[in-house]
C-alpha cells in the first residue's frame, strides 16, 4: 500500500483522509410501453438481442399487414389507378410474415417449456383460423342460394372444406380462399418438421429449413403456362429461416445491423423502392422468379420493423394496427363487402379508386364485427384449450435469456402491455 499511497508508511499521522462514501450505482429505468417493448432513452442504436426477447408484440408488422391486405383490395377493385402498386404480390407479404410470426411462436415455446406441445398448436391454430373461415364459407353460399348461383359453389364445396382451394376453377367464387389451403397444409408439417424432428438444435433446424427451401424450389417446373404453387411455401420458409436466424443470438447478430433506426430506415425506403418496380419485372424471367426475389426482400425488411426508425413506429401507430389485427376477416368478406358497396352506392360499381375505398370501408365495418364477436372469442377458447394440454409451469424462470451482472433493473409498467405475441393469419390472393 505504501507504493500506491500518497500518505505511505506515514498515513493517518496527522489526519486520515476523508473516507469516500461509497453510493451505489442508481437503479437503471427500463420503461415498458404499451407494445410490451423496451423503450430506451437513446433509440439512436441497434436492437439488442435481450430487447428483441422481451418483445410481446410486433406493431409495425400489424402495420405491415394492413398494408397488405388494402394492397390486395386495391388490386381487385381499384381498376388501372391502382396497377402501379401491383397489389396481387402483397398476399406473399402476408406468407412471409406468417412464417416468422407463428415459427416465433414456437421458438418462444420451446425455449420456455423445453419442448412444443403440437396439441396446444394445433388447438390453437384450429380456433383461430377455421370459425371465421366456415362463418364466411356459410355466408357465401347463403348468399349464393339467394341469388341461385350456388351451384357454383356447392360444385367446389369438397375443395373448401378439404383445404385444397387452390384446385378450384378460375371462375369459382371465394377463390381467394386459396391461399387459407396453402397456409393450413403448410402448418400441418412444419412444426412437426422444425420442432420434433429437429428439436432444441439451431444448426438441425437451420439446415431442415435450407433443406425444405431447396425441395419446393426444385419442385417448380422449369416450363409452366401459370403459377406454380410450391414458390408459395417458398415464401412461408424465408419468413421462418428469418425466425429461426434471429432467435439465436449469433443469427441475431448477423442482422442486428439490420435494425439500427438508420439503417432500418435506409432498408424500408429501399423496400418500397422494390414495390414500386415489381410492375416493371421482366415477363421473360417469369413470376416465380418474382415472388421469390419479393419475399426474400420482405425477410430482409423484417428486422428493420422491428427498430426504433421513425418508418417503423410510423407503421405502429393505432389506425393501422386497428386495421392490421382485422386483416384476415377482412380479407375473406372483401368480395362481400364489394356486394354490398356496389348495392349502397350504385354509380360507383365497378373498379375505381372510389369503389376500392368502398369496398374497404364496408369490408372493415364487416371486419370489426366478426373479429370481436367470432374473433377474438373462439381465439380465447382455443387458448384456454391449448392451456389443458400444456405444461404446467416455465423450464427456468420465465424462460428468457439470462441479463448480464449490471446495475439493479427497476421495471416500469406502462397500463395495457401485450402479454402474448398473437398468431399470424392467411391472407389474399391476388
Amino acid at each position: 500500500m505504501a507504493g500506491s499511497s500518497p500518505y505511505g508508511a506515514q498515513r493517518y499521522k496527522t489526519h486520515p483522509p476523508a473516507r469516500r462514501r461509497l453510493i451505489p450505482p442508481p437503479a437503471r429505468v427500463r420503461w415498458l410501453d404499451p407494445n410490451g417493448a423496451l423503450a430506451q432513452t437513446s433509440p439512436v442504436r441497434s436492437l439488442r438481442y435481450d430487447e428483441f426477447q422481451a418483445m410481446r408484440r410486433f406493431p409495425a408488422l400489424d402495420g405491415l399487414r394492413a398494408l397488405a391486405a388494402v394492397m390486395v383490395i386495391a388490386f381487385h377493385y381499384g381498376g388501372p389507378s391502382w396497377k402501379w402498386l401491383t397489389g396481387w404480390i402483397g398476399v406473399h407479404l402476408f406468407f412471409v410474415l406468417s412464417g416468422f410470426l407463428i415459427t416465433t411462436l414456437l421458438l418462444r415455446e420451446e425455449h420456455r417449456y423445453g419442448r412444443v406441445s403440437l396439441r396446444a398448436f394445433y388447438l390453437r391454430r384450429f380456433f383461430r383460423i377455421l370459425p371465421v373461415y366456415f362463418l364466411v364459407l356459410f355466408l357465401y353460399w347463403g348468399l349464393a342460394r339467394i341469388n341461385g348461383t350456388a351451384e357454383s359453389i356447392e360444385r367446389g364445396m369438397k375443395y373448401y372444406l378439404l383445404f385444397l382451394n387452390e384446385l378450384l376453377e378460375p371462375s369459382a367464387p371465394f377463390l381467394h380462399s386459396w391461399t387459407i389451403g396453402i397456409e393450413q397444409k403448410f402448418y400441418l408439417f412444419w412444426p412437426a418438421i422444425a420442432f420434433v424432428a429437429v428439436a432444441g438444435v439451431f444448426r438441425r433446424r437451420l439446415l431442415a429449413t435450407l433443406c425444405l427451401l431447396v425441395l419446393f424450389i426444385a419442385m417448380i417446373p422449369p416450363d409452366i403456362a401459370w403459377l406454380s404453387w410450391p414458390i408459395h411455401y417458398v415464401a412461408i420458409l424465408l419468413g421462418c429461416l428469418t425466425a429461426i436466424v434471429m432467435h439465436n443470438p449469433r443469427g441475431f447478430a448477423l442482422v442486428r445491423p439490420l435494425t439500427h433506426p438508420v439503417v432500418a430506415t435506409g432498408v424500408i425506403l429501399a423496400f418500397v423502392v422494390v414495390q414500386v418496380c415489381v410492375q416493371f419485372w421482366p415477363t421473360r424471367f417469369g413470376q416465380e422468379a418474382l415472388i421469390g426475389s419479393y419475399a426474400a426482400a420482405t425477410a430482409v425488411l423484417l428486422p428493420a420493423l422491428l427498430s426504433r426508425s421513425p418508418l417503423a413506429r410510423g407503421l405502429g401507430v393505432r389506425p393501422l394496427v386497428f386495421v392490421g389485427e382485422r386483416s384476415y376477416s377482412l380479407y375473406l368478406v372483401q368480395a362481400i363487402a364489394a356486394r354490398a358497396a356496389a348495392g349502397l352506392v350504385p354509380a360507383i360499381a365497378g373498379k375505381s379508386t372510389a369503389f376500392f375505398l368502398a369496398v374497404t370501408v364496408v369490408g372493415l365495418v364487416i371486419a370489426d364485427v366478426l373479429y370481436r364477436w367470432v374473433e377474438l372469442p373462439m381465439i380465447e377458447v382455443g387458448r384456454r384449450l391449448a392451456a389443458r394440454v400444456s405444461r404446467p409451469g416455465p423450464r427456468d424462470g420465465d424462460g428468457t435469456a439470462p441479463a448480464p451482472a449490471q446495475a439493479p433493473v427497476e421495471t416500469v409498467q406502462i397500463p395495457r402491455p401485450r402479454e402474448v405475441l398473437p398468431d399470424t393469419v392467411p391472407a389474399a390472393r391476388g
